[in-house]
């Protein structure tokens, strides 16, 4: 029985928060307690099959797990396929869901309708989009995580919510649209859509359709771009993302993180090194617009009045390092920004869970909950008669807030600090330690963009806590549930974990990295049952 699962354990993280959802629309949501349980348990089943994948992927060494739907071979059936990147991203997405998921359970899964419906639905979206082997399946599940998305960001109503929710829809139905037209150039060229298959007939292509090819991967990489929140197509995230309910918000964080994973993905399987003269295709494009968006995202860090705007331009920041490294193509300095993406993400979704518990004592955040209760034909009153109200809770608030911002800056000793450092050292370093290449141009820039991000995220960050911790206001210290408090602490927790045990952490980023960069052995295990196999 254990091989058996074994052997279907790659679907289990599309087909857990699948099945979890059509049992969750099926209940009314009246039944509170029920449909929380049943949420609940799934994500702690989902993070559990996730962990089991991830395991069994960097088994023995190297293990790529297949699963074709229908024991259709490569490349004419679907086939998911999980790597140590995919697993890896499949495992945070699973950490933030249980975060998040917890959170909400105090106060705002109760803020409107379908809450855990739509919030499984978003993780089998993002999790095929991780784990999708072809382009076509790509879309779907896209659309699935985008429609799912739409519900959440508008969960709990408000003027703003609903204003931004609008924009956050039109501007992704265009990204549909452009995703659907670059899929199209590219199918018409080579005649496939499965990842391993482009990989083997893009430097095939002759000369008179290769503008067609290269056109169709332009656009298609717009559209992840903008998912991405490269400048300039980054204009509507900082208000989105604030504008979210704080659980919804934590789960955006990851959302981002889809399409600079795609991005990684495609660039280095497609246009890799082996891609004939379409090879390092979009290269400078990435690194130029990467460095463009970390002064954008640093300018509006300073810039914001609001902690939860400032979280949003942290994203861009995050974004823009992400895309400038992925610009290198070199192993090191992947290896270094895929141990920051972990960081990254789990700082930025703490972050916006810290946002809410803070304001909380201001008022803000229960004034918004209090009049989306009423609409859905609560009391109108948030239950501010449960939890802890205490000097203790603001002084836990501000350790992690304090925590947070190191992370957010970038400053030792945590694994912020280290995430830069390394990827500092592999861009001043791209041929190893004592190779007498000089450092570009670009490259000094990109480490001056970099400490400068650091110093700003620092100085916002300082002077929103100066407001909020050491400024008196008239207001209650606000009430902490623990299981609101819970959620922060486990990110908190992971990221000191991710600090202390670096070395084998950055040992996995290296491998993962480099079988990034040689795709051989992703190769061969998507098309080994494909007739001639991999030439």
């Amino acid at each position: 029985m254990l091989d058996s699962l074994l052997t279907h354990l790659t679907i289990l993280p599309i087909a857990l928060p699948l099945l979890a959802g059509i049992i969750l629309v099926l209940i009314e949501d009246r039944h509170h307690v029920l449909k929380l349980t049943i949420s609940i348990v799934a994500t702690l089943f989902l993070l559990a099959a996730s962990v089991a994948l991830l395991v069994d992927t960097n088994a023995g060494g190297y293990n790529i797990s297949t699963y074709q739907l229908g024991n259709w071979p490569a490349p004419f059936g679907i086939v998911l396929v999980a790597d140590r990147l995919s697993t890896m991203m499949v495992v945070l997405n699973a950490v933030l869901a249980l975060s998040a998921a917890l959170f909400a359970s105090a106060r705002w899964a109760r803020a409107g309708q379908h809450f855990h419906t739509l919030f499984q639905l978003l993780l089998m979206g993002v999790n095929g989009a991780f784990l999708t082997g072809d382009l076509f399946n790509l879309f779907v599940f896209f659309e699935v995580l985008l429609a799912a998305s739409y519900g959440l960001m508008l969960h709990g109503s408000g003027s703003l919510r609903v204003r931004a929710g609008l924009h956050y829809v039109a501007v992704n139905l265009v990204t549909s649209a452009l995703f659907l037209i670059g899929v199209s150039l590219i199918y018409g060229v080579t005649g496939t859509l499965n990842m391993a298959d482009l990989a083997l007939r893009i430097p095939l292509v002759p000369d008179d359709s290769r503008m067609l090819l290269e056109a169709g991967g332009a656009i298609l990489g717009i559209a992840f771009l903008v998912k991405a929140g490269m400048w300039p197509l980054s204009f509507w995230l900082p208000t989105t993302y604030a504008a979210a309910s704080p659980p919804v918000a934590a789960m955006f964080a990851i959302m981002s993180k889809v399409g600079v994973y795609i991005i990684l993905r495609l660039s280095l399987l497609l246009f890799g090194l082996e891609a004939g003269v379409s090879a390092h295709f979009g290269g400078q494009w990435l690194l130029y617009g990467g460095m463009a968006t970390i002064a954008f995202g640093t300018i509006g860090v300073l810039s914001s009045q609001g902690m939860a705007r400032m979280a949003g331009f942290s994203v861009l920041v995050s974004s823009g390092t992400l895309l400038a490294m992925i610009g290198y193509e070199n192993a090191g300095v992947t290896a270094g920004a895929l141990y920051y993406l972990v960081n990254s993400t789990l700082a930025l979704s703490c972050f916006y869970l810290l946002v809410e518990l803070v304001e909380r004592g201001r008022g803000a955040g229960a004034d918004v909950l209090a009049v989306t209760l009423e609409a859905f034909g609560d009391d109108g009153e948030p239950e501010e008669e449960v939890g802890v109200a205490t000097p203790r809770t603001l002084a836990l608030l501000g350790m992690a807030f304090v925590i947070c911002a190191i992370l957010l800056a970038g400053m030792p000793p945590f694994s912020g600090f280290l995430a830069k450092f390394a990827m500092i050292g592999a861009v001043l370093n791209l041929e190893g330690l004592g190779a007498s290449d000089a450092v570009s141009g670009a490259s000094w820039w990109l480490v001056a963009l970099l400490i400068i991000s650091g110093l700003a995220a620092m100085i916002g960050l300082l002077r929103a806590g100066i407001n909020t911790y050491w400024i008196s206001f008239d207001a209650e210290v606000p009430r902490i549930r623990v299981v609101e408090m819970l959620p922060v602490l486990l990110l908190l927790g992971l990221c000191l974990t991710l600090t202390v045990l670096a070395g084998p952490a950055m040992g996995y980023m290296q491998a993962a990295a480099q079988d990034l960069h040689v795709p051989i052995g992703y190769l061969g295990s998507v098309l080994a049952g494909a007739d001639g196999g991999v030439p």
